[in-house]
């Protein structure tokens, strides 16, 4: 019995042309609003669902070559990322490097409880900015004024402008049920700071053997569909806020399909990252009678 649909539920061109179309749409993206020159996004998502291995692989397509810039752990119940580390993504262009206009920030991952994980207090000092780059997490020391490093007035630029949940697709079945509550808190906080939320759904080669075959088949995959619909219900999200990828793993090459998808995901995430910036454009005409 097939597991594929005969049409894609979603349609996508996986030509060179849709990617290096794709790629000048990273490197041109810049916010609308003068005084932020980056859009930053925050990566949250339980232990080891695929944050770090994202940015890592984004940074890949730009480069060239697979790369481990943000340091990518094993283990599936200890955060590697201890810290808030935030990456520029950069490409290449005529001999010389150039920094685009999207800062992905990763962080521990959440758990089921507050001992286990990231906090909600930990994650609204980070989208209001007043959390170091660089700063180390620990349950029994809360963010606070006296924080090393606190920014007590941060500005816009310091501020988060779009957050990522990120889900693994081969867990979604096994998440208990904290890791609910806590994506519910964390969508209900978010929300009240006016920040939007996507998500990503990973490592959908590892649940769909024709995808893991031939990733272009990964909106024929009747096994995704269902999984990005149960995504959806743990998030509390409509489906069309949630974008599959695939991670560069172990692989050693570059491949332009997952490219493509890796791209796609990229695209989604500025479009909300920039209805942000046009959310507090607007906000500012109103508070001065514009």
């Amino acid at each position: 019995m097939s597991t594929t649909f005969q049409s894609p539920w979603r349609n996508i061109t996986w030509s060179q042309q849709a990617k290096e179309a794709l790629m000048d749409m990273v490197r041109s993206f810049k916010p609308s609003v003068k005084s932020v020159s980056e859009a930053r996004v925050l990566l949250l998502g339980p232990v080891g669902a695929g944050k770090s291995s994202f940015i890592s692989s984004v940074q890949s397509v730009f480069s060239g070559r697979v790369l481990n810039r943000a340091m990518v752990g094993s283990s599936t119940f200890t955060s590697f990322t201890k810290k808030l580390q935030s990456f520029n993504i950069r490409y290449s262009r005529e001999a010389a490097t150039s920094s685009s206009g999207l800062v992905l920030c990763d962080v521990m991952g959440i758990g089921d409880g507050d001992i286990t994980g990231l906090t909600l207090h930990d994650v609204q000092c980070i989208i209001k900015g007043h959390v170091p780059d660089g700063h180390r997490f620990n349950p029994e020391e809360p963010i606070g004024s006296e924080t090393a490093g606190f920014i007590k007035k941060p500005s816009l630029k310091e501020q988060i402008h779009c957050v990522v949940f990120v889900i693994d697709a081969s867990k979604l079945n096994s998440y208990p049920k904290g890791v609910s509550r806590a994506f519910q808190q964390l969508r209900d906080l978010i929300s009240t700071l006016g920040v939007h939320q996507v998500a990503l759904l990973t490592h959908v080669d590892e649940v769909c053997k024709e995808t893991a075959q031939d990733v272009t088949q990964v909106y024929k995959s009747q096994i995704v569909q269902q999984l990005m619909v149960k995504a959806g219900a743990l998030l509390g999200m409509a489906m069309s806020y949630i974008v599959p990828v695939k991670n560069y793993s172990s692989q050693l090459d570059l491949d332009e399909h997952t490219d493509i998808l890796l791209l796609k995901a990229v695209d989604h995430i500025l479009q909300y990252a920039g209805l942000y910036f046009q959310d507090n454009a607007e906000q500012n005409k109103f508070n001065l009678g514009l």
